[in-house]
């Protein structure tokens, strides 16, 4: 895959990559002093080439540049943690 771009839209709340014309976004809310990590979206036909993890990934980082503890709703961002452990340390338990 080549170098992804991806940007945060702080207007759309959305840190999004445009390959081939298409966005994919990972959809965001800052909510009392937290990022809570709402919807991944990647287009099928961009789909299996690492976009979303890419996604998941910046967001990460974001929140850890920022201090911000994470809350996670999406399904798929909840997948990466399980299989990477040590992004475990910033997420908020869900009640």
């Amino acid at each position: 895959m080549t170098q992804l771009h991806i940007s945060n839209n702080e207007q759309r709340q959305q840190f999004q990559a445009e390959i081939d014309g298409q966005m994919a976004s990972l959809e965001y809310r800052l909510h009392e002093g937290r990022i809570v990590l709402m919807h991944t979206e990647v287009p099928p036909a961009l789909g299996g080439r690492g976009i979303g993890t890419a996604l998941v990934e910046y967001a990460f980082n974001y929140a850890r540049t920022h201090h911000l503890p994470v809350k996670i709703y999406c399904p798929f961002v909840a997948a990466y943690v399980r299989r990477h452990p040590e992004q475990q340390d910033i997420v908020v338990k869900t009640d």
